[in-house]
């Protein structure tokens, strides 16, 4: 018997945020590893964790489809 507070049997929330991040505020030894202009941006979960840092926002998006997930961007 399933209660209202029954959340076994809910499905996973599998959206993810996308947003893009300001190289000067990483670390210098991941500064010095980025390259091109097509910027940086994070993968986050629902809970805020970040799940990738990736080049490119399209590389990003792609990421979570690859891995069942729905994107979503931040501004």
């Amino acid at each position: 018997m399933n209660t209202k507070y029954d959340f076994g049997s809910e499905p996973a929330d599998n959206t993810v945020y996308i947003r893009q991040v300001p190289v000067e505020t990483l670390p210098q030894e991941l500064r010095d590893q980025v390259s091109g202009s097509d910027g940086l941006y994070a993968v986050h979960g629902a809970d805020g964790a970040r799940l990738a840092l990736v080049q490119g926002r399209g590389l990003a998006f792609m990421l979570a489809r690859e891995h069942e997930m729905t994107p979503v961007s931040v501004h």
